[in-house]
């Protein structure tokens, strides 16, 4: 199913679905000008979304020999297809150096198995780190294979047609995650960047820091620009932009006091525990009724909101008899003025 949602370019959205996942399609974008066209992501590496992507591209009778990918991050719902769709084909891969790198770790090197050792330290069970190397959609539905691309920093340029898109970084959402914007149009392509009913999600990545401080000063920089259109890669776009900015930037800040509370609360207790006290869109579920695969998403979550605030010195993190726990530096209620004194830097 294609929708036009934008003229001048002329900009198509392909409805490609995304089975038994909760965020049930991505939104490909394919901006086309003057015989030329720049493909937006392409969905997981499984046949329902192969056969809906290609539908699309085939009913918008694009020119392969003219036509481009941009893939504005690494998470397989985004790259799954990339090799599929690209190959033999003319055209380039446009990604950014650092998922370009992060996404040829997971691929060919030790990433997963580093993941799953600190999973399992954070309070999963083997068990359970075992039935997610087949269950988990973000390995199941990688691409099948490495693949070359064309490496882009911020601040570069593409051109279709007439048009100038700049790329924007952003990272924290991934490493390496990009956004696309025309300055003529006013029009920004937010990729997972800016979500409008649902909150992206930000996890901690192994060889990253601090991804939701990463994360928090790329809302701020995107925030800089001036846009008229925000077309997200999820969902709809029912919102202003910048009001979504500030609601994004509320809830992390009330996740973070929660994440002091509970750590509080629970002294020493790993990322799961933690995790399960806090509060999730779960639709009347209990946390041990919650999927495995998304109790994964909600832990490295937790684990991001943990890192921040080791980073600022309210919370501190230990290793013993192969696990993690986390306790606060001082008091809550100190912990707590200490986070909303910081926060000012975001206004």
């Amino acid at each position: 199913m294609i929708t036009c949602v934008y003229q001048n370019p002329n900009i198509y959205k392909i409805h490609v679905p995304l089975p038994d996942n909760p965020l049930r399609n991505l939104n490909c974008y394919v901006i086309m000008d003057n015989g030329e066209a720049l493909i937006i992501d392409t969905g997981f590496n499984r046949i329902e979304c192969k056969n809906a992507l290609l539908e699309g591209l085939k009913e918008l009778q694009i020119d392969w020999e003219k036509t481009n990918l941009f893939l504005t991050h690494l998470h397989s719902d985004h790259s799954g297809l990339a090799p599929a769709i690209m190959e033999g084909k003319p055209g380039k891969i446009y990604m950014s150096e650092e998922d370009h790198q992060y996404l040829d770790w997971i691929l060919n090197g030790d990433r997963w198995k580093l993941f799953d050792e600190i999973y399992f330290k954070e309070g999963f069970t083997r068990e359970q780190v075992d039935w997610l190397k087949y269950k988990n959609p973000a390995r199941a539905f990688e691409p099948d294979r490495f693949f070359e691309a064309q490496l882009v920093a911020d601040g570069e340029s593409v051109t279709v047609g007439s048009y100038t898109f700049q790329f924007v970084f952003v990272p924290g959402h991934t490493p390496g995650q990009m956004c696309l914007y025309c300055p003529h149009e006013k029009l920004m392509f937010t990729a997972d960047h800016i979500l409008f009913d649902i909150t992206p999600n930000i996890t901690a990545w192994a060889g990253i820091k601090d991804s939701l401080g990463d994360y928090l000063h790329s809302l701020k920089k995107i925030r800089s620009f001036d846009m008229v259109t925000a077309l997200p890669s999820h969902r709809a776009n029912q919102m202003d932009v910048y009001e979504r900015i500030e609601a994004i930037f509320h809830h992390h800040l009330q996740r973070l006091e929660e994440t002091l509370e509970t750590v509080h609360v629970h002294p020493y207790a790993h990322a799961t525990k933690i995790g399960a006290c806090l509060k999730w869109s779960m639709r009347g579920k209990t946390w041990d009724e919650f999927p495995l695969f998304q109790r994964w998403f909600a832990v490295g979550e937790t684990m991001a909101h943990l890192d921040y605030l080791i980073e600022r010195n309210l919370i501190e993190k230990r290793e013993s008899d192969n696990a993690f726990s986390y306790h606060l530096k001082d008091d809550l209620e100190s912990c707590k003025a200490k986070l909303c004194a910081l926060w000012t830097q975001y206004k």
